[in-house]
């Protein structure tokens, strides 16, 4: 194959004597060694300091009377520069901003929060647009990271209303119907018909916010109960040691509300009508969401599952 320069450029590819690159020959040295109208041009043998140019001719001479290719060089005005193409690649768009992808998630999320809540009237039910709104983002961060075991299940607690009010709502995600609605009870040191207050110290009596992934049930004083896992880092993942978990209670029943005014209080668990406990708990054990709700801000801000 031919490579090379024009003559006037020749004497800049001539072979250096320090660092022995490798020479290339024009068409006019070429044409001056070979009488075949057609040539290869070889490259030639790196020069020394004593090798003579008569040397580095008959290396071409040879190599051309051997070599069965040729390339016409008789009337190409300059010689040819024959090298691998040159492809310039695109370049890649920019990647987006990690916040920018996690702000249009955050859109898309809240968007279809408020289209389920639309579609299963969810207002007449008195569940707080709010309330279902967290609850939906921090299950899609739940479900996300694989914490989520049984996905067709959503519960809430929306403690911004009155525990005069059935504010426990079980909600069949895959299906978009509400299964249950009912009573549930606060910590007693949360509030007397409003939560309030809310910790997650241990014989703190009140209710903690925030996320839980339900667990195994097991009997004990309260008949068939639940275990709560807390997953809301700093709100509520003391709920295992402080053994939070759903259970029914008589306190927990409208029958009691008509006596006392008021339904009752737990030492901070979420307490359910005894006679509907069972049916729920079965609904909503082994690994399914419940989400404690209050607006209190700073949960809302700081919360590392609703901002996963």
């Amino acid at each position: 194959m031919m490579s090379g320069t024009t003559p006037s450029d020749a004497s800049a590819y001539r072979p250096r004597h320090k660092d022995g690159s490798i020479s290339y020959f024009t068409t006019s040295v070429i044409k001056k060694f070979v009488d075949r109208p057609t040539v290869v041009a070889m490259r030639a043998v790196p020069r020394s300091a004593d090798a003579p140019y008569s040397a580095i001719a008959s290396v071409v001479a040879s190599a051309t009377a051997s070599t069965a290719a040729t390339v016409a060089v008789a009337n190409m005005a300059a010689p040819a520069v024959l090298a691998a193409p040159t492809v310039s690649a695109a370049p890649a768009a920019p990647a987006a901003p990690a916040a920018d992808a996690k702000a249009a998630e955050l859109k898309m999320v809240i968007r279809q929060a408020a289209m389920i809540y639309t579609a299963m009237d969810l207002q007449d039910c008195g569940l707080d647009p709010k309330a279902f709104e967290y609850a939906w983002r921090g299950y899609h961060n739940l479900v996300k990271k694989g914490l989520i075991h049984k996905r067709a299940v959503l519960s809430i607690c929306d403690f911004s209303q009155s525990s005069r009010n059935r504010r426990m709502y079980v909600i069949d995600v895959q299906h978009r119907k509400l299964l249950y609605r009912t009573f549930v009870a606060h910590g007693q040191n949360s509030g007397d018909e409003y939560a309030s207050e809310f910790s997650n110290e241990p014989d703190s009596y009140k209710s903690s916010l925030g996320f839980y992934i339900t667990q195994k049930t097991y009997v004990g004083r309260n008949g068939l109960s639940l275990r709560l896992n807390g997953v809301d880092p700093g709100y509520n993942d003391m709920a295992m040691k402080r053994q939070i978990v759903l259970h029914g209670s008589s306190y927990a029943s409208e029958r009691y509300m008509e006596d006392y005014g008021n339904l009752g209080t737990s030492l901070g668990c979420p307490a359910l009508p005894a006679e509907f406990s069972g049916r729920i708990i079965r609904a909503v054990k082994d690994g399914s969401c419940l989400f404690i709700y209050h607006p209190t801000q700073q949960y809302l801000d700081n919360s590392a599952v609703l901002h996963g």
